[in-house]
């Protein structure tokens, strides 16, 4: 009948859970290649990353078309995936823009870290130390990406994380062959420079001890990949 006036429905909605499976499946993979776990010349299947996750082959095929896509990882062979060859044209560009946006979070974490986010930060610091004197390369890569990004992360820049995420996501499996170079006891040198930095909230400090941590492996680097 025209013009009459329908019920309303109170719905119980449930709120969506915005974080799909294939996301998760995303994250975890990408941790495992900030963290190290994937080194050049390593080859992991989807088979290997779906029993480690108790996932279907889906959600794993998804998350590697991503990171694919991304260049963080490159199919090798079949179902065979593994992370792309380094060239020193590619290794020249991740250096600067790098030194660029990284630099950028680290002036913008010294005006605004915390000193909640300083102890913990000064505990990763320890963790290195201890890793390096134990020869742990899986633990000091560990806490290597986690001290960087829980400075970057106190810039207070989403953008800014997204796009370092990016680039070490390229850069971060060759970390694995910086060990033998001496370049782990290096980069803690410059570990606690910007330590201290942060400290006393000393922009230049921190920008000059993330720059010189960036050039130090850089230049192990530039010895070991490709032309």
């Amino acid at each position: 009948m025209a013009g009459a006036q329908h019920p309303r429905t109170n719905l119980k909605v449930v709120p969506l859970n915005r974080e799909t499976l294939q996301d998760r499946v995303y994250r975890k993979v990408c941790d495992l290649i900030l963290d190290g776990e994937i080194a050049p010349g390593q080859l992991v299947t989807i088979q290997s990353l779906a029993d480690a996750f108790e996932v279907s082959h889906m959600p794993v095929r998804e998350a590697l078309k991503r990171l694919t896509a991304a260049n963080a990882l490159t199919v090798v062979s079949g179902r065979s995936i593994g992370i792309p060859p380094l060239s020193r044209a590619s290794l020249n560009d991740l250096r600067n823009v790098r030194v660029e946006v990284e630099t950028l979070a680290a002036v913008w974490a010294a005006r605004n870290i915390t000193d909640a986010e300083i102890a913990d930060i000064e505990d990763l610091y320890r963790r290195l130390g201890l890793a390096n004197q134990a020869g742990d390369v899986r633990s000091f890569l560990r806490a290597n990406h986690a001290l960087h990004f829980a400075i970057y992360r106190a810039a207070r820049s989403e953008t800014l994380i997204t796009i370092i995420e990016n680039l070490w996501l390229q850069i971060s499996p060759y970390f694995n062959l910086l060990r033998g170079s001496g370049n782990y006891e290096v980069s803690n040198t410059h570990h606690q420079m910007m330590v201290d930095g942060l400290k006393t909230r000393n922009e230049k400090q921190v920008s000059d001890a993330v720059r010189a941590d960036i050039d130090a492996a850089y230049q192990v680097l530039l010895g070991l990949v490709s032309p």
